[in-house]
C-alpha cells in the first residue's frame, strides 16, 4: 500500500558494496524527481542523491560523489542506488522519496518509503 518501497539494505564491511532499490506504485515516474536520503540518530536527515525530472540530471552529496551512483528505470517504476566503497559513516536508514519535477528542498518531498537500513562495520 505504500507509494514507495525500499529494499536491498544490509550489513557490509568497509569497502564493500550494496545496491538499494525503490519500487513505486505510480503508473509513471517520468514527471517525478526521485531522491535518496539517509538518517541516523546523531545526524539530521540528509540528501544523498536526487534525479530531477526537470533537467534529467542527477545530483549527489559531496560525501558520496565518486562512490554512489543513482539510476532510474521509468518503465519498471523503479530507482536504484548503487553504493560502492562504503564507509562506516555511510551507516544509516536510507529512504526513497519523490516529488513533482524538481530536486530542490528536502522538506518538499511528499511521498516516502519506510526505509532500508544500511550498516557498515568491521
Amino acid at each position: 500500500q505504500l507509494p514507495l518501497v525500499e529494499s536491498g539494505g544490509g550489513l557490509v564491511q568497509p569497502g564493500g558494496s550494496l545496491r538499494l532499490s525503490c519500487a513505486s506504485s505510480r503508473v509513471t515516474l517520468s514527471s517525478y524527481a526521485m531522491g535518496w536520503f539517509r538518517q541516523t540518530p546523531a545526524k539530521e536527515r540528509e540528501g544523498v542523491a536526487c534525479n530531477s525530472a526537470s533537467d534529467g540530471r542527477t545530483y549527489y552529496a559531496d560525501s558520496v560523489k565518486g562512490r554512489f551512483t543513482m539510476s532510474r528505470d521509468n518503465a519498471a517504476n523503479t530507482v536504484y542506488l548503487q553504493m560502492d566503497n562504503l564507509k562506516p559513516e555511510d551507516t544509516g536508514v536510507y529512504y526513497c522519496a519523490e516529488r513533482n519535477w524538481y530536486c530542490s528542498g528536502v522538506d518538499n518531498f511528499t511521498s516516502w518509503g519506510r526505509g532500508s537500513p544500511v550498516s557498515v562495520s568491521s
